[in-house]
């Protein structure tokens, strides 16, 4: 473990602790297994977090949380010992770490090497002034100008809620292997969504983005106005949608959010931990065509400012680019360090966790399909008859075999080759390595999402974020509303 007086500094200014009592706790964790490969980290994480809503053209919630603690984990081979605290005291530590020691020595050990991180900088989301410190009068009078917006679309507008998500979170990893880090990382989220009503139907819209940047990124080509007004017309729309055709046929995906049926359908197949344990519909399909050739997938780390971008992951490894699939074969999963170790794999940067409550495993950043050639007019026009399904509410997957199921909440018929009625209800029902090999149009406008993804996994949510261009699938089954 190698330290700088930037981190030491930021260890004693948030949690009072020193070099050598940091060391103390890592010799308790791994103790005479260190020797043998063992290997483990010190979390720490300090921050606060503000929540304003806006609802019913008032505010009705402010709500503001601090969080303090930090976690030990110890690591021998497929086995590891967690144990956090919410008081972070040099005495507190070392009893986690000797109860972290405790769980791994009582696990059968594996042997298994761990792997040395590349050290690599980032720099992606260094920003002047936190979001969080801006005066709670500008952050209200956001929240009334979103509200005033939608509301000015159409006078069937009903209500507005609008919601404001800040964090503002200080990382400092100590890992047993390579240099001590420390992360500071901003989160910044708005979220409008309003009820239509028209007499005898009440619908819904929605739109939310953000992402680590300053609070005056919704400023920005007034940002805010788009998503309030974006939000009110899908509302607006869904008066008159009327329930779709059902069957298998041809899917147009729109661009961006969409990208979230990727996120589930096929990148969760591919963390690192899946296909170690045989539990992934890829598993041991390494260098095997999984996609169709118009298909190349890549877990992006690195994209300045998105809400999946971090400068390390939380065990303290940067971040990368990884190809997953390219051009449709599958060439790489993503790791975290012991799912690396024991796959005698490369470290990708891909260990999250949700907080220091939390031990680390193979999670997504921001999981993209890269844009190909066609453009999206050309995509739509060749369709006789289908589904495009702009954007999506929730979905399920099932890892092992790859099924999944999604629900479009805007979507339209496509007829000779031109979107006509929005239609409601539209469900996407397929398996995951199937539709990507069905994909036979990718489009050239490739987009990621505004900035809204939360992945769950185990129990655990981090931020994501998920991208694609327009792309044609051609066969998958569409359930439906009566």
């Amino acid at each position: 473990m190698r330290y700088d007086a930037n981190a030491e500094a930021t260890l004693h200014r948030l949690f009072g602790l020193s070099r050598s009592q940091v060391e103390r706790v890592i010799t308790a964790a791994l103790g005479k297994r260190r020797k043998e490969g063992a290997f483990g980290e010190v979390y720490f994480q300090a921050g606060s977090s503000q929540t304003l809503i806006w609802d019913l053209e008032r505010l009705t919630t402010t709500r503001w949380e601090v969080t303090s603690g930090a976690s030990v984990r110890a690591v021998l081979g497929d086995k590891f010992g967690f144990a956090y605290t919410n008081d972070p005291t040099a005495p507190n530590l070392v009893k986690a770490a000797k109860r972290a020691n405790a769980i791994m020595e009582y696990g059968q050990e594996s042997g298994s090497q761990p792997i040395e991180g590349e050290n690599r900088n980032h720099n992606l989301y260094r920003i002047d002034n936190s979001p969080i410190a801006v005066s709670l009068k500008d952050k209200i009078a956001l929240l009334k100008e979103c509200d005033a917006a939608a509301r000015a679309v159409d006078p069937r507008i009903e209500n507005v809620r609008v919601s404001l998500q800040i964090e503002d979170t200080t990382i400092v990893i100590a890992p047993s292997i390579g240099d001590i880090i420390v992360d500071v990382r901003p989160l910044i989220r708005l979220d409008v969504s309003c009820i239509a009503a028209d007499g005898t139907r009440r619908e819904n819209g929605h739109v939310g983005g953000g992402g680590r940047h300053e609070f005056d990124y919704f400023q920005r080509n007034e940002l805010w106005r788009q998503m309030a007004v974006d939000a009110a017309k899908q509302a607006i729309a869904s008066l008159s949608a009327e329930p779709g055709p059902v069957g298998e046929m041809t899917v147009v995906l729109g661009n961006g959010w969409p990208g979230i049926l990727l996120h589930e359908a096929v990148g969760h197949g591919l963390e690192g931990d899946f296909n170690r344990k045989g539990t992934s519909a890829f598993s041991s399909m390494m260098g095997e065509m999984v996609a169709s050739p118009l298909c190349t997938v890549i877990d992006k780390g690195t994209m300045p400012g998105r809400r999946g971008s971090l400068d390390v992951d939380d065990e303290g490894n940067p971040t990368q680019d990884t190809v997953l699939i390219e051009n449709g074969r599958l060439v790489g999963y993503m790791q975290d360090r012991m799912n690396a170790s024991l796959m005698k794999s490369k470290l990708t940067g891909n260990g999250r966790r949700e907080s220091y409550k939390y031990a680390p495993m193979p999670r997504m950043t921001n999981t993209m399909l890269v844009g190909g050639s066609s453009t999206h007019e050309e995509i739509i026009a060749s369709v006789d008859r289908g589904v495009y399904a702009e954007q999506f509410g929730g979905g399920q997957v099932d890892i092992t075999s790859g099924k999944f199921t999604f629900s479009a909440t805007t979507a339209y018929l496509i007829e000779n080759g031109k979107l006509t009625k929005p239609i409601k209800g539209a469900t996407l029902i397929g398996n995951g390595p199937e539709a990507m090999r069905r994909i036979s149009m990718v489009g050239n406008n490739m987009a990621m999402d505004l900035g809204i993804g939360t992945c769950g996994k185990n129990g655990q949510g981090v931020p994501v974020g998920v991208g694609m261009p327009t792309v044609r699938i051609d066969g998958i089954t569409v359930g439906g509303i009566s």
